[in-house]
């Protein structure tokens, strides 16, 4: 809500809160839409300003709330700001094979990073970001180098250590670009055909940098090998978890994690405990255990004291993680609590 002077207001403004006499006397209740009469009212009592709602005021969902708040408004302009100058970067060096100077690419990070108050916010703003078709493979790329960032900070690597996750996330995918967006982000399945050629875009991202003096070998293991899983069912070459690079294990969880949270077109972005639950399924023998473990469990405490939609439509708070079945918290619906990691009928369908 913002303050205005009485002399200021218009008709249809709606008030934010009761505005009262000087002697205490109710005049006009919140929630009311003013019209001329109600104003010349405020007037003659001699009522200087009022509290009058603002858009924020209206926002009920979670993503509401962040769309309309002045951060997320700087953040989204600046996010457009550096992808256009990514966009450049990348293009000139795909066609002009010059690497980019590795410091516009932490900067074009670090501008956006200094747009929100922590890593978690990043990721919300991130998680709340509206798809563009036409910058879908760039705001990947951009979009997983804004999270190798946070992530670095949650697995407390050092400086230079962290510079390099931000460099592998904007480096790793490369060899996309040379795809067809049609086949890169095709709605329905893959053919076997189209499956197999995508494949190849580590070893095309690996031939692209790998004589380039300007990164180091961490960089390039990723670009290679970040589709590799430590149960060897990974490719191009089906390595295990000892011969994976440690940077390609953080990347190959940014990735995944990136894929999930962003909306496209044809699906909704997952929320966080089903993000949390896809890895418990399919990813404890897939990913480094560890680097995973630490990830999941910041995920899941960020959710604390988010309101959430369960599937029986009911409204819940989230109260407490289980630290044995991240996706599965306790709830409070009312005075109710719930563990859902008892009451296996309920499942977590939304973030309001």
């Amino acid at each position: 809500m913002k303050t205005v002077a009485q002399m200021a207001l218009t008709p249809g403004m709606e008030l934010a809160e009761d505005v009262y006499s000087y002697k205490n006397e109710l005049l006009i209740p919140a929630d009311t839409v003013l019209d001329a009469a109600m104003i010349a009212r405020l007037g003659r009592y001699s009522i200087m300003c009022v509290s009058i709602k603002e858009e924020a005021d209206y926002a009920v969902t979670h993503f509401e709330k962040v769309h309309v708040s002045e951060t997320f408004r700087r953040f989204e302009k600046e996010y457009q700001t550096n992808m256009a100058v990514y966009k450049l970067i990348m293009n000139d060096f795909l066609e002009k094979g010059t690497l980019p100077q590795l410091n516009y690419l932490i900067e074009i990070h670090d501008n956006l990073r200094g747009c929100v108050e922590n890593g978690e916010q990043l990721l919300d703003f991130l998680y709340n970001m509206l798809p563009s078709e036409d910058d879908i493979t760039y705001a990947h790329c951009l979009n997983s180098a804004l999270i190798a960032g946070v992530f670095a900070t949650w697995f407390a690597l050092s400086a230079e250590d962290t510079k390099t996750l931000i460099l592998c996330g904007f480096f790793y995918d490369v060899g996309k670009f040379k795809f067809p967006e049609k086949v890169i982000w095709k709605p329905g399945k893959l053919s076997d055909f189209e499956y197999n050629w995508m494949k190849t875009h580590t070893t095309i991202g690996y031939d692209l940098l790998k004589h380039k003096e300007a990164l180091n070998e961490h960089i390039l293991n990723a670009t290679l090998m970040h589709h590799e899983r430590c149960d060897g069912t990974g490719y191009p070459s089906k390595l295990k978890s000892d011969e994976i690079d440690r940077f390609a294990k953080y990347i190959s969880i940014v990735d995944s994690y990136e894929a999930m949270t962003s909306a496209r077109t044809y699906r909704a972005s997952l929320t966080p405990f089903q993000v949390i639950e896809e890895f418990e399924k399919n990813g404890l023998e897939k990913y480094d255990m560890l680097i995973l473990r630490t990830i999941l469990e910041q995920i899941a405490a960020a959710q604390l004291g988010r309101t959430v939609r369960l599937s029986d439509e009911r409204e819940a708070v989230v109260i407490l993680t289980n630290k044995q079945n991240l996706s599965r918290p306790l709830v409070k619906v009312e005075d109710t609590v719930i563990d859902l990691s008892t009451s296996l009928d309920l499942n977590i369908i939304a973030i309001l």
